[in-house]
């Protein structure tokens, strides 16, 4: 799939949102947009406020000021669950999966708020499909599989849940590059299927190479945007974050 035309009203839409923990605000005055089906980025070094937006937006840390829309209904002041049923499923930094339960388990789990369970079955057998190793190991404990596969369980279970827009929070950390590679196709191909996506990457090289636009974050404030491929070759970002 090609990237979008961008000449739409926005999925997302951020303007001019603060957020913070207690008197310590983290962000400040953040404005994006991500647009359907759209595959776009979210980069900074460690600290710069990346986690504390995805919480925002997921509704479990309330935002300070500004506004969240998707598809053109406010967020703010929605609970998690609500966000959650309206589409907007993260896949958390660290996976967070159930380890003494088994895969297939694990990946209901995602599906736990719906009722339709011919279609859940249904889903059921396309991630499967999706994600063959998951398949080998639906009976498997989940938490005694590799931090890998661990991932691509977590990933397969977001999908259980329909996302509409799918949240991913640094995905690569502590990872092996041929595995991290392996999710990454995994993740383009979900992109593919329409759902959108919101990547947060500390690796900076890795999420450009795959998004079609992006963002860069320093200190809680947007600092650059654009298409993700001419940031690639950005001298100032080379510099600042590739070593270059």
């Amino acid at each position: 799939m090609n990237a979008p035309e961008n000449t739409r009203e926005p999925l997302l839409k951020i303007r001019d949102l603060s957020a913070g923990y207690g008197l310590v605000k983290v962000l400040h005055d953040i404005s994006l947009d991500v647009h359907e089906a759209e595959f776009l980025a979210l980069v900074g070094s460690n600290g710069a406020g990346k986690t504390t937006l995805l919480r925002t937006l997921s509704g479990l840390l309330a935002p300070l000021s500004g506004a969240i829309t998707l598809a053109g209904e406010s967020l703010v002041g929605c609970t998690p669950d609500t966000i959650f049923r309206r589409g907007v499923v993260q896949l958390p930094e660290g996976r967070q999966l159930f380890p003494r339960m088994s895969v297939q388990d694990n990946l209901l789990m995602g599906a736990y708020r719906r009722d339709d369970r011919a279609e859940v079955r249904a889903d059921l057998e396309k991630v499967y499909e999706q994600f063959p190793r998951m398949a080998e190991r639906r009976r498997q404990l989940a938490g005694s599989m590799s931090g890998g596969e661990q991932q691509m369980c977590a990933m397969a279970r977001a999908m259980m849940a329909r996302p509409r827009l799918l949240l991913v929070d640094e995905m690569s950390l502590g990872l092996a590059p041929i595995i991290v590679d392996q999710l990454m196709e995994n993740l383009t191909a979900i992109r593919n299927q329409g759902v959108t996506i919101l990547l947060v990457e500390q690796d900076i090289h890795l999420a450009l190479a795959a998004a079609d636009r992006a963002y860069v974050m320093e200190t809680g404030n947007i600092v650059r945007e654009g298409i993700a491929r001419d940031l690639i070759e950005d001298p100032e970002l080379k510099r600042a974050y590739l070593g270059v």
